[in-house]
């Protein structure tokens, strides 16, 4: 991978959660290239060492761990095994997160006939599935941030970097319960940046827009590789007119960790979006 700029974090170890997705995968690269020690915590344990032995067959350090960022014992289970193998962590990444079809509606606007129909509506969204959503992307975001902030208590320099959307800025259609998700991860960012304040651990968010990604790839295009309606719309609405770069939300997250650009940034939430949180489509 080639970085849009390096920063220097050496003797830094990174943990990265969700880093078995093509994001969060690409941005635990990025931390090794800039020397950091990394730990990728993926649900699917082949896959995060599948993706930290390719980083480490670039003369990185990497590791992969397997991890349930919904249950404490997990999480804590990993981090021994980090602190045997790379130590404490300097910088986390709370990465994971997801959508489920239980929390989604099938129409984008409600119509009373879709009551007698075969539509999935507002009144069908499934507890369950609204609970999953809602836990996997703010409780898990929380319970990560309790078990590795922990190692930052003293230190200074230290990030927490948390992945919001910019569902959390205007809410998508049919899908309710991931927008609500992620507006509490961006309101929790700024809780943690304020709350860590004074141990000088500095806590943001970055924000992205419509990346290509293995969750969106189905919803995006369809099997011959033609756009759907939804990546008409989406391209509509978004200025730039064009899906964002893994390397552009590579360059935002080094900006935020970088002490030097970034020392004094703390509780921001930044969009990386191509103008979609701001266009008002008039």
């Amino acid at each position: 991978m080639r970085l849009p700029f390096e920063i220097d974090l050496k003797g830094k170890v990174a943990v990265v959660t969700g880093a078995g997705g093509i994001l969060c995968s690409s941005m635990a690269h990025a931390l090794a290239q800039c020397g950091a020690k990394v730990a990728l915590l993926d649900l699917n344990e082949e896959t995060a060492k599948q993706k930290a032995e390719g980083i480490a067959k670039e003369g990185k350090i990497a590791n992969g761990y397997q991890a349930n960022v919904l249950e404490p014992e997990s999480l804590k289970a990993a981090h021994k095994k980090i602190l045997e193998e790379l130590g404490p962590c300097d910088i986390l990444i709370n990465g994971a997160g997801g959508n489920h079809p239980l929390a989604t509606t099938d129409k984008e606007y409600f119509a009373a006939e879709d009551l007698k129909g075969d539509v999935k509506t507002f009144f069908d969204l499934e507890q369950d599935g609204v609970e999953f959503v809602f836990d996997l992307n703010f409780i898990g975001t929380l319970l990560p941030t309790q078990e590795f902030a922990k190692d930052m208590i003293g230190k200074q320099v230290c990030n927490i970097l948390n992945i919001s959307s910019m569902n959390a800025f205007t809410p998508l259609t049919k899908i309710p319960a991931y927008s609500g998700a992620k507006a509490a991860v961006s309101n929790f960012t700024q809780w943690l940046a304020v709350h860590f304040a004074k141990e000088g651990i500095r806590v943001n968010a970055l924000a992205p827009g419509f990346f290509v990604t293995g969750q969106n790839e189905r919803l995006l295009y369809r099997e011959d590789g033609s756009p759907t309606e939804r990546t008409g719309k989406i391209l509509a609405a978004t200025p730039m007119n064009r899906f964002g770069r893994t390397e552009e939300l590579i360059g935002s997250m080094l900006f935020l960790l970088s002490e030097e650009a970034a020392g004094f940034i703390t509780g921001v939430v930044l969009p990386i979006d191509g103008g979609f949180s701001a266009y008002s489509g008039v």
